[in-house]
């Protein structure tokens, strides 16, 4: 899912992109969700701060010891991925908020065409992001890579297991398979893994343990694979010590 963040200091004018916003994204049918209001700069910081958020909608001249601006460079600071889209009763202020990475902004008065716009364009870039992003199959929705625990072969269906929802498309395993960044391992014949949600591995057992009491099993014609990835993947080689001499519990 796909969390918006929204924050201008006029409660009314915060309504408002809100209600617009939550139309045109019900017309789009992504899995998408304003997970956060605010009209205060301190309280979004402290959201950001202890949420992921994936696109943010800010004004630019918050009545606040942090301007929209000062907010925007905080979060370049740590985070370059976040889509920042400004909005702002003042034009002039457009060609400075590109200095941090702003993906558009949106004058006010807001005009649901013009916010309708910039959405068209967020979600052609997000399709495109495929380090970030995949997209399920033929259908409209796209999830967040680092949300898939793994992937799940079902006679003609595969299924697409997050800890929110499972997502089901009617695409060859092969074909998924191939289009998958490297941290998504075949580990059976209807299971693809996600490398980064492995908690525990049990090698005796042939058994996969990932995050929120998941489990996928570890086929014998994939085994050999999956330990030669897994020890030459960047991240499991950082967070694990090795497979046979464990940091997090892998055995």
């Amino acid at each position: 899912m796909l969390s918006f963040v929204l924050c201008d200091d006029n409660i009314t004018v915060l309504n408002k992109l809100s209600q617009m916003l939550e139309n045109i994204l019900m017309q789009y049918d992504y899995d998408t969700s304003i997970t956060y209001k605010c009209t205060n700069a301190n309280d979004l910081m402290k959201y950001i701060e202890q949420h992921t958020v994936d696109v943010l909608f800010l004004d630019i001249n918050l009545k606040n010891k942090l301007s929209g601006l000062d907010i925007a460079e905080k979060i370049r600071e740590t985070n370059k991925e976040m889509y920042i889209i400004f909005t702002t009763g003042h034009l002039e202020y457009a060609l400075v908020a590109y200095k941090y990475k702003t993906f558009d902004y949106i004058p006010k008065p807001f005009i649901s065409e013009r916010l309708e716009l910039t959405i068209s364009r967020l979600f052609d870039d997000i399709k495109s992001n495929t380090a970030k992003f995949i997209k399920i199959g033929n259908s409209p929705i796209i999830i967040k890579e680092e949300d898939i625990l793994y992937i799940r072969k079902d006679n003609m269906k595969s299924i697409y297991h997050t800890h929110f929802n499972d997502y089901s498309a009617y695409i060859p395993f092969n074909k998924i398979e191939a289009k998958l960044p490297e941290n998504f391992i075949r580990c059976h014949k209807s299971y693809i893994v996600n490398i980064d949600m492995i908690e525990h591995i049990d090698i005796n057992n042939n058994t996969i343990y990932l995050m929120f009491n998941n489990i996928c099993p570890i086929g014998p014609k994939y085994k050999n694979n999956l330990m030669e990835v897994l020890n030459n993947y960047e991240y499991f080689s950082e967070n694990y010590r090795g497979l046979d001499e464990p940091k997090r519990n892998v055995n």
